[in-house]
């Protein structure tokens, strides 16, 4: 499974952004989907995920009830839809497949897009 981030950019606080995971291949919908974050200096931090079906979605508490996770297997992607952005959403945006479902850790997840650069401004 490849996975392709993109989308970033620079947005000012309170604002929303949508970044997008795309995958190559035919089994995409048999991967539970995953994104993490990682901000200068910090460790990689489950954002949310989304069951390879897309009946199943769960955040982690930082972007509870701010942020979306879709997916449109029939187009092979994942979105990430990030409203009522702050400061400390700042970060290099990555997702990634596991076969685990509701896994928050990154050694649970076997395949990763290079990541895509969120920054918010104060």
């Amino acid at each position: 499974v490849q996975l392709q981030a993109s989308g970033g950019g620079l947005v000012q606080a309170g604002g929303y952004l949508r970044v997008t995971c795309t995958s190559s291949g035919s089994t995409f919908s048999t991967w539970h989907v995953g994104w993490f974050r990682q901000g200068p200096g910090m460790e990689r931090e489950f954002v949310g995920g989304i069951r390879g079906s897309g009946s199943n979605t769960y955040y982690g508490e930082s972007v509870k009830d701010r942020f979306t996770i879709s997916r449109d297997n029939g187009k092979n992607t994942v979105y990430l839809q990030m409203n009522s952005q702050k400061p400390e959403d700042t970060a290099v945006y990555y997702c990634a497949a596991s076969r685990s479902l509701f896994a928050t850790m990154p050694a649970r997840y076997d395949y990763w897009g290079q990541g895509t650069q969120v920054t918010v401004s104060s």
